[in-house]
């Protein structure tokens, strides 16, 4: 069987109307500032903190026992916001 011819493929370069301006190019990441990450961890352990003190002396303490069953939205909030800037975190 003879062989098939091999088609050089030109290099792509896409059409004049989609190249982004050079103002408008993408930034270099920059690192977080040395602060991000401490904050990150106090308030994840924030969090699990409120909803410990929360299990073992909520009835004795005045605002939790008000707040009910909010404190495991304030707890759980908390460590979620802590999540949350761990994906941000460079």
């Amino acid at each position: 069987m003879p062989k098939s011819k091999v088609r050089k493929k030109s290099v792509y370069t896409p059409p004049q109307g989609t190249l982004q301006s050079g103002t408008a190019s993408a930034r270099a990441v920059q690192p977080s500032p040395r602060w991000y990450a401490p904050l990150m961890v106090t308030l994840m352990l924030l969090g699990l903190l409120w909803i410990v003190v929360f299990y073992v002396a909520g009835d004795r303490i005045p605002f939790m026992s008000a707040l009910n069953a909010w404190n495991f939205l304030i707890g759980f909030g908390l460590m979620v916001a802590g999540l949350v800037m761990s994906m941000r975190w460079r």
